[in-house]
């Protein structure tokens, strides 16, 4: 299926500067690179997850927010393919070569912190034994799909951010935890997918 892309993005945006920003940064080429993972899996009971991190508090943009395991483009990877398998490896344990690759999503630059973000959507066929990175991850996220798909996750929320206060954001709401921003952005593509596949 083709891709819901940049409008899917917007839906979730906090400011609809972001498209503007990204055509900036790739005209300038200013942009570092990161690539994520956005991996399903079966829960012990057989019903299809997702996982999600939340970050550790840190001096930066992202600091104890939630979102995808991943990270920056380094030099030991051939491609982000490579980087989002090998933090989500890192990230939560779960090995590269039990994950398939299944599409690489719509790419979204994220202007508080610089990066042009690839993702990807995977899949392990196992449970698996998430191992939390103790330096970068608080603690790990798993949402059930049939949450994920429930319209009543989708809410605004009142939160000061890295380059305003006091704003009314759109964003989801997944295991009482609060996901807004540029993961909440790719998580909405999947969903519309999703959405439209059923």
């Amino acid at each position: 299926m083709p891709l819901p892309g940049e409008d899917s993005h917007m839906e979730m945006a906090p400011m609809e500067r972001l498209l503007e920003l990204k055509r900036l940064a790739h005209m300038a080429q200013s942009a570092k690179k990161a690539g994520v993972l956005m991996l399903f899996y079966p829960s012990e009971l057989n019903q299809t997850h997702f996982v999600l991190i939340l970050r550790k508090t840190y001096k930066g943009v992202h600091s104890a927010q939630v979102g995808f395991p991943g990270g920056k483009f380094e030099e030991v990877d051939t491609t982000f393919q490579d980087t989002a398998l090998r933090e989500t490896q890192e990230e939560v344990g779960v090995p590269s070569h039990t994950i398939s690759v299944i599409r690489e999503l719509t790419e979204l630059f994220i202007p508080p912190s610089n990066y042009i973000v690839k993702p990807y959507l995977g899949l392990t066929a196992v449970n698996p034994t998430f191992i939390p990175q103790e330096s970068e991850v608080e603690d790990i996220i798993e949402v059930p799909l049939t949450e994920f798909m429930d319209d009543g996750i989708l809410i605004k929320k009142n939160l000061s951010t890295s380059y305003a206060k006091s704003i009314d954001v759109p964003a989801f709401k997944l295991q009482e935890h609060i996901v807004w921003g540029a993961t909440a952005m790719m998580l909405n593509e999947v969903r519309q997918l999703f959405k439209k596949s059923l």
